[in-house]
């Protein structure tokens, strides 16, 4: 008896729940969103998108504009472990799974199999929503996946997302933002193109500054949680924040600045030093990268509550502690009785707009802390150490 044919991923199914889905979808996104969703004309071939990430609506900007057509969007594992959501999740639509920040290739294998098939395949390049505003690190490795794939590559742009829903906020502001193909890059072109010229293109195709683009952003609670993007003070260095309504407040020197409707800071009473949240995302990390973390072990440098999961990956979360004390070292993070050291973590993620994942030893842990978490801190901090340990860029700090 033969070897049992494997079953297809694309199914007929994925395109009716698609169709269907959009009918709902893109009225809520004109909405909410205030988007202006350009049609891409020539939509009905396959292609590789490659989009920068705003909001967390973006693949269905990338469907709209495709009239459609049903594709197959990359997405992390978090996604992949909530049990019968998760099952239901594969079942409709199928989207490829991946481990966050690193090179899967399991994933890399499933986007080949979806190409063979027919598909079309969306992928953030980033691997995460932007904090700062800006198009963040792209990983190399996708252009080795685009060459492999040898599909056409479109690039998707878009443009006022971060400022109508920024990766730190819980509220989406009223305003414009635009979504649409900026190019498409033909294989026959790319094929010609060294693997770093490809990386160029692609870097410059997909980024968007949105210190640069212009328009209002209104909402009462528009500088809400900012704090989870934000823990270092110009004036008093590593500190905690408070945001409410427009404004944001550091604990340690009491210093308040308005975040305004067209995204730029006003010092209250004084001065402040920044323009727009990008200028102080760039402070924050030169900030980092100046620190000795190696000798900020003895004491912890934060303390919060948080719940804490262990994750089964592509199955389950289990609530190992409902409230537990976590503390940041410069070497490493506790979390009541449990250490873990740097050197044993051998990836540290940022999921969503404050849950934290730590892979440790065969396990993978999950922070969920209070909705003024600021997981990024602890990725700065793990970056920092293993950079000054040589083991990565000397200057990246995980996003």
């Amino acid at each position: 008896m033969g070897a049992k044919k494997n079953k297809k991923w694309i199914r007929f199914r994925h395109t009716v729940v698609t169709n269907l889905a959009f009918l709902v979808i893109y009225p809520y996104s004109l909405l909410k969103y205030g988007i202006k969703i350009e049609k891409f004309a020539d939509s009905k071939r396959q292609y590789l998108v490659l989009l920068n990430h705003q909001t967390p609506f973006d693949q269905f900007f990338v469907g709209m504009s495709f009239n459609r057509k049903t594709m197959y969007y990359l997405a992390t594992e978090d996604i992949f472990s909530k049990g019968f959501l998760s099952k239901l999740i594969r079942f409709l639509i199928a989207p490829i799974p991946i481990k966050k920040q690193t090179t899967d290739i399991k994933a890399v294998m499933t986007c080949l199999r979806v190409a063979r098939e027919g598909g079309s395949i969306v992928i953030a390049p980033e691997g995460n929503r932007t904090y700062s505003g800006r198009t963040e690190y792209m990983n190399p490795a996708i252009v080795s996946l685009a060459k492999k794939l040898s599909l056409p590559i479109a690039l998707y742009r878009l443009e006022g997302g971060y400022g109508v829903q920024p990766r730190w906020s819980d509220v989406t502001r009223k305003g414009k933002m635009r979504g649409y193909v900026y190019e498409v890059i033909e294989p026959e072109e790319y094929k010609s193109l060294t693997d770093d010229e490809l990386f160029e293109r692609i870097k410059e195709g997909l980024y968007v500054d949105e210190t640069t683009l212009g328009g209002e952003f209104f909402h009462k609670n528009r500088a809400n949680y900012l704090e989870r993007c934000i823990y270092v003070c110009p004036f008093c260095g590593l500190s905690e924040f408070h945001s409410e309504g427009g404004f944001v407040k550091c604990v340690k020197c009491g210093r308040e600045a308005e975040y305004t409707v067209t995204k730029e800071f006003k010092g209250v009473g004084y001065e402040h030093p920044f323009r727009f949240v990008a200028d102080w995302y760039d402070y924050q990390e030169q900030y980092i990268n100046s620190l000795n973390t190696l000798s900020l072990t003895e004491s912890p440098l934060y303390t919060e509550s948080i719940r804490l999961y262990e994750i089964i990956p592509y199955k389950n979360r289990y609530l190992v502690k409902k409230e537990a004390s976590v503390s940041l070292y410069g070497d490493r993070v506790t979390v009541d009785d449990l250490t873990f050291d740097f050197d044993s973590v051998s990836q540290l993620s940022v999921l969503g707009k404050n849950k934290l994942n730590i892979y440790y030893g065969d396990k993978l842990y999950q922070f969920k802390g209070s909705k003024r978490f600021n997981a990024l801190k602890y990725l700065h901090f793990y970056y920092r150490y293993k950079n000054i340990k040589g083991e990565n860029d000397d200057q990246f700090l995980g996003l």
